[in-house]
């Protein structure tokens, strides 16, 4: 006797097929950047083990007079040991920051598919290599630095390119809270690195890194295999981005209402405001390109700048968090490396609420600027909170990790994925869809730039006391709300606008 049909076959079976394959699409895309983030976390737990207190572990066993650093690993044994791991960030970060700019460039003219797959192999390789050391015996700083350089010039290849594969399957209607939910992968990245980094770091730290180089090198390889690029290359109708129709009280980068919220409540996936009974296996004859955008041309979109400058300031502050918030929870709650990791993973746990929750507001009024506004104005004074209370006792600590995640990541998640897709398909580009590689480049290449000043500033700044290294990041947060100020005055604009006519329509 045959059994039925397996549920979940069968509601696959009952979806569009559109609908499937933007789901597969999701699935890839969050896939991928979820072990990009995973492959980037271990540095941020081996640091301690990296320098860690050697009194605590008892007398030294080679009876030298290195008697304080006597586990450590060289280089990282001296009391520059704090400069030299903000040293390993910024040769990350910097080469990450510079690379950004060229990959989203590339992103638009080579295939996605090849580019990304490519990417995170590579990745995979270098995160490896790293690790390698340990087995090696390797004690020279230079090693680690051109492993480091090389890891964040190849991992520029992931954000522009899933952003653009996510961005040519959704249209503008519900993309906040979708892409909200989907942006998780960061955070979800970052607990799995960090509980895969943690599970290796006190006995071998080396492996901290080579089984991420492993995974992000396996989802490379399927990605390779099921990555569809475009809906036009399976038969789908593209996504509708904008029409000449109704005022929308607000938005960045369009005065349009969505005409995609009729089609989103017959078919929570069939997002693009498309009927999905056109789509086929069977590939399209390929329609001749639109030309890709300039960087200047990406520049002159309204909007971009003043992003980018915001990004710039909201991902110092994240990014802050991601490579020294272990090291912070050991030195002042005095909790060993693997306990301090996985406490850490919390402030990830709130940054995929606070992604979430910005993306459905934001959807909701249609202020993307004002959303990320006033997270980031209630952000400064919960950072000062969990600085001064924050390690009165664990129950205390969890929950300012939680909120402080939510705040800091909240409009960090909705700029680099709702706002760069908004942006990269702005009306003014009239219907040209090779501009999302390039606009989502410059928003998180220039993100990337406050992400490679901030742990080199805590490195430099942490000596003097972590108050200080709080108030740096309190700093940067008003600062990214202050950059997008015009943007946000002419969002309340549009909603006063838009309530006037409103009412002088009922009356």
């Amino acid at each position: 006797m045959r059994a039925a049909l397996a549920p979940g076959v069968r509601l696959l079976r009952a979806l569009p097929r559109d609908s499937r394959y933007r789901g597969l699409t999701l699935v890839l895309t969050f896939l991928c950047y979820t072990s990009y983030h995973l492959s980037r976390k271990p540095i941020s737990i081996v640091k301690s083990q990296l320098h860690p207190n050697c009194s605590a572990l008892g007398p030294n066993p080679r009876n030298d007079s290195n008697s304080s650093t006597w586990c450590s690993w060289a280089p990282f044994d001296g009391d520059n040991y704090k400069e030299l791991f903000g040293a390993l960030d910024n040769a990350f970060l910097v080469a990450y920051a510079i690379g950004m700019f060229i990959s989203g460039i590339f992103g638009e003219r080579l295939p996605l598919r090849y580019y990304l797959s490519g990417g995170m192999v590579l990745s995979g390789l270098f995160t490896a290599l790293f690790g390698f050391g340990y087995f090696w015996g390797i004690h020279v700083l230079w090693y680690y630095i051109i492993v480091q350089v090389c890891n964040g010039l190849v991992q520029t290849t992931g954000w522009p390119a899933v952003v653009a594969c996510v961005g040519n399957w959704f249209g503008k209607g519900k993309r906040g809270l979708i892409m909200g939910i989907w942006n998780s992968h960061t955070s979800v990245g970052n607990i799995l690195g960090s509980l895969i980094a943690g599970a290796w770091v006190s006995s071998a730290w080396g492996l901290s890194f080579i089984v991420p180089g492993i995974i992000i090198t396996t989802v490379g390889i399927i990605c390779f295999f099921f990555l569809v690029e475009y809906p036009e290359d399976v038969d789908c109708s593209p996504p509708l981005h904008h029409t000449a129709s109704d005022e929308d009280p607000g938005g960045v980068t369009t005065s349009e209402k969505d005409p995609e919220a009729v089609t989103s409540r017959e078919d929570p996936l069939n997002l693009s405001g498309q009927s999905s009974v056109d789509c086929s296996d069977s590939p399209k004859e390929p329609a001749e390109e639109p030309e890709a955008i300039s960087f200047f041309g990406a520049l002159r979109i309204p909007g971009v700048v003043e992003f980018s400058l915001c990004l710039l300031f909201a991902k110092l502050v994240s990014y802050t968090f991601l490579y020294w918030l272990p090291l912070y929870i050991v030195n002042v709650a005095h909790f060993g490396a693997k306990e301090a990791g996985d406490l850490s993973t919390l402030f990830d746990v709130g940054g995929i609420l606070g992604g979430i929750l910005a993306g459905l507001i934001s959807d909701y009024t249609g202020g993307r600027a004002t959303t990320c506004c006033v997270m980031l104005v209630v952000a400064a004074p919960m950072l000062f909170l969990y600085n001064h209370i924050g390690q009165n006792g664990i129950g205390t600590s969890i929950a300012m990790l939680i909120v402080c995640g939510a705040l800091v990541n909240g409009p960090y998640a909705l700029i680099t994925t709702a706002v760069s897709a908004d942006l990269g398909t702005h009306e003014s580009l009239k219907g040209n869809a090779k501009a999302l590689s390039t606009v989502t480049a410059i928003i998180d290449g220039t993100g990337s730039i406050g992400a490679a000043l901030g742990p080199l500033l805590a490195g430099l700044i942490s000596p003097t006391g972590w108050n200080n290294v709080f108030y740096m990041l309190i700093a940067a947060d008003v600062l990214a709300c202050l950059l997008l100020a015009r943007v946000v005055v002419k969002e309340v604009r549009g909603w006063c606008g838009y309530m006037a006519r409103k009412r002088g329509y009922v009356r």
